[in-house]
This record gives C-alpha cells, sequence and structure tokens, in this order.
C-alpha cells in the first residue's frame, strides 16, 4: 500500500516564477522526499522602484511516504 503525504510550501527566486518552483522541488528531493506532483496554489511578486524584486510560489508537494 502507498501512502501519499503533502506538504505546502512557499519557494521564492530573484528570477522567475518557474525557478522558485524549482527550488520547492529541489529543496524536498534534497531533504530525500520521493516528489510524485507538485500543484501550484498561488503565484506572487515583490516589486520595488517599479521592478519585480523576487518571485513566490506557493504550492502543495506530494510526495511516497516512507516509515
Amino acid at each position: 500500500m502507498t501512502i501519499i503525504k503533502i506538504r505546502e510550501l512557499i519557494g521564492t527566486s530573484s528570477r522567475s516564477f518557474e525557478e522558485a518552483l524549482q527550488n520547492i522541488v529541489a529543496h524536498e528531493a534534497a531533504a530525500g522526499k520521493n516528489v510524485t506532483g507538485v500543484h501550484v496554489l498561488n503565484q506572487t511578486a515583490e516589486v520595488k522602484d517599479g521592478k519585480i524584486t523576487e518571485f513566490k510560489v506557493n504550492a502543495k508537494v506530494a510526495y511516497k511516504w516512507e516509515k
């Protein structure tokens, strides 16, 4: 029987939303999680002096739960 666990995380990047999402997946993979999927909930950006300074992605990450 496979159990899938879900965590909600926020990833950030100074370059793009895609990189912010990749940072989430890389973080979970580095922690030994077997990531099986990602559901993006929200994307936001911080703006300073008319330019985007930080991209943020709020996502739910699914991974196989190992005991």
